[in-house]
């Protein structure tokens, strides 16, 4: 329970973790088209992060799923029958705080990102888990509109967002800036908040989250995506990111060590459409990264400037080209948990 002497903290991804979350994709969502393909998308992502840690899986048929997954994992892989909407974890699943090292499990309003697609179903996932593998967990329902792909924390009390998503006319539109600012301060155990002012995808739906275009590595160091060819519709945008991001203070009010991720070739859908193709969505595991790829030329230097950034994990590519199908990656539908939060799988 908090009180006003609790010491409250966000904890960074590259810490300690009990699990990872995902939510199954059904054959009457959005990936109806081409639901095979994403099936096989998914279950080489989830078999990847059981090789490293547990991992929690909501799905539709608890009987059907498991037949993806007769082999043997390293770690175990827990099923939960859990209605949904989607498949974007990230963005539904709860938001873990330490007050006083000891778990809190904020659940956000989540409102299919700024009331673009249904999400009513998604929305109650934290509550449903509630009853089963959550019910010795202290959840805090926050009146607040937060997916968790907006925000980055450094453990230290430092955040960094976006403010096109946070200030989005459609999540929170009775509050200011300053309103926002000082909520998520009081709610994150925050000192300072880094507002990204600057740079988009093409083919985003969440108005522009922070997790697809600049990640933080460790206290000191952000990785972003970086476009350098004129002609880009990106280029103004990310030019005008990365100035900004040379700005920025760590909580030593030191600047950041900034890294570039390649700008890969342009990815497209059947429609002709662009598709937010980003190697930044990586996500961070127990001694390992899982990284996004997208069978393109420059796969192979992401993944090896990355392994350059966590010399001492474990990283492996994984083929998220039909995810970006529907605006998203890796990191998207995937939900780490601190190794505060025990599971309870009865």
């Amino acid at each position: 329970m908090l009180t006003q002497h609790s010491k409250v903290r966000f904890p960074a991804e590259w810490e300690a973790q009990s699990f990872i979350q995902f939510t199954f994709p059904h054959p009457e969502s959005d990936w109806a088209y081409m639901y095979t393909k994403v099936v096989a998308c998914f279950v080489n992502i989830i078999k990847a992060a059981s090789g490293f840690q547990p991992v929690l899986v909501g799905c539709y048929d608890k009987n059907m799923v498991q037949t993806y997954f007769i082999n043997k994992t390293e770690y175990p892989i827990h099923f939960i029958e859990i209605p949904s909407n989607d498949t974007w974890a990230r963005d539904h699943a709860a938001i873990t705080i330490l007050a006083d090292e000891k778990p809190i499990l904020l659940d956000f309003t989540f409102n299919g990102w700024g009331q673009k697609f249904e999400a009513t179903l998604d929305n109650q996932i934290t509550q449903n888990l509630k009853t089963s593998v959550f019910k010795n967990l202290n959840i805090q329902v926050e009146d607040f509109i937060l997916e968790g792909g907006a925000i980055e924390s450094d453990g230290e009390g430092t955040l960094l967002t976006t403010s096109e998503c946070l200030l989005s006319e459609f999540r929170n539109p009775n509050m200011t800036k300053e309103q926002i600012d000082v909520y998520l301060k009081n709610t994150f155990g925050l000192e300072k908040i880094l507002w990204l002012d600057h740079g988009y995808l093409a083919g985003d739906d969440t108005d522009s989250h922070i997790d697809t275009l600049a990640r933080l590595c460790d206290k000191n160091t952000i990785a972003y995506v970086k476009c350098e060819d004129k002609n880009d519709e990106h280029y103004e945008a990310l030019q005008k990111m990365e100035a900004q991001l040379k700005t920025f203070t760590n909580s030593k009010n030191e600047p950041y060590k900034l890294i570039p991720l390649p700008w890969p070739n342009a990815c497209f859908n059947e429609d002709g459409e662009r598709i937010p193709a980003t190697y930044a969505n990586f996500l961070i595991v127990n001694n390992g990264v899982l990284v996004p790829i997208y069978n393109i030329p420059q796969d192979q230097e992401a993944l090896d400037i990355i392994q350059s950034i966590f010399p001492e994990r474990k990283v492996i590519g994984l083929d998220c080209l039909p995810l970006i199908d529907q605006h998203g990656s890796l990191h998207c539908i995937s939900m780490q948990y601190p190794e505060q939060v025990k599971l309870n799988i009865s």
